[in-house]
């Protein structure tokens, strides 16, 4: 006699569909930093992807913003262009507030902008350069949380992603401020996920390594070459992968992951 598989129950199948979906950003509404091109256009491509209404940011480039954008609407994702000076407190408030007014109560911030990173010797660095760095990965980061966190206390929720570098596990030489900036902004996103636990307000940090985007087009072949012999994958990282891990984060999958530095870069950094 043959044996036949049994059929679904219709009635299991429509209790599938109504169990929350973890991986589903459906109803949450995010601002991406430095969001016009690289990793940051990815994130805000993946977060979209998930159904966030998402604000994309931009300090310069209008024509490169609005490409961006269009590729983003064009996609059928919701969202909104706002340019700001993520390093001034005025703009940052403000910005903050007109993604409040078009999208709602913002519950997820990823911290991405960034200005040039040359790598150069210790001596050929001017203080300016290093406030520089110290505004972009330490103020802005605390800029932006200060202007949500009222809300995000008010709702119980709150995703808070800094986007830092494995350049700080590894002591990365001839580039002392820009290390030195990453190593505060991870360690204040660690003593703000214990601040903000009570709350469920997560914060956390996402170590990319080397992932070439349009700023590396200038960059040496034999650096290129050199850094690749590194990674454990024997690929190149790509921006969609830091998208994914930081839609993870933002995510009701990640609800108990607070206060990690997760890094990106194929096994470069481990433990």
């Amino acid at each position: 006699m043959k044996k036949t598989r049994p059929t679904p129950s219709r009635t299991a199948a429509v209790a599938l569909d109504n169990e929350p979906r973890p991986f589903t950003l459906a109803g949450r509404v995010a601002v991406v930093t430095g969001s016009s091109r690289g990793l940051g256009k990815a994130i805000a491509l993946a977060l979209g992807a998930a159904g966030a209404k998402v604000a994309l940011n931009f300090a310069h480039g209008q024509e490169q913003a609005d490409a961006t954008f269009a590729e983003f609407a064009g996609r059928g994702y919701e969202g909104l262009l706002v340019r700001a000076d993520v390093t001034n407190e005025k703009h940052v408030t403000k910005m903050c507030h007109a993604v409040a007014n078009k999208l709602g109560p913002v519950d997820i911030v990823v911290c991405n902008a960034t200005p040039a990173q040359p790598q150069k010797p210790f001596e050929l660095y001017d203080w300016a350069f290093q406030q520089q760095m110290l505004d972009f990965f330490l103020k802005s980061p605390v800029l932006l949380t200060s202007a949500v966190l009222p809300q995000m206390k008010e709702r119980r929720f709150g995703r808070i992603v800094n986007i830092g570098s494995e350049v700080v596990r590894r002591g990365v030489p001839n580039f002392a401020p820009y290390v030195a900036a990453k190593g505060a902004q991870a360690a204040w996103s660690a003593s703000m996920a214990s601040e903000l636990a009570p709350w469920q307000i997560t914060v956390n940090t996402v170590s990319p390594g080397w992932i070439p985007v349009e700023r590396h087009a200038g960059d040496a072949p034999a650096q290129k070459e050199a850094y690749k012999a590194l990674i454990p994958m024997r690929r190149w990282g790509v921006p969609a992968d830091v998208g994914g891990v930081v839609t993870f984060l933002c995510g009701d999958a990640a609800a108990f992951v607070t206060g990690q530095d997760i890094a990106v870069n194929g096994g470069v950094t481990v433990g």
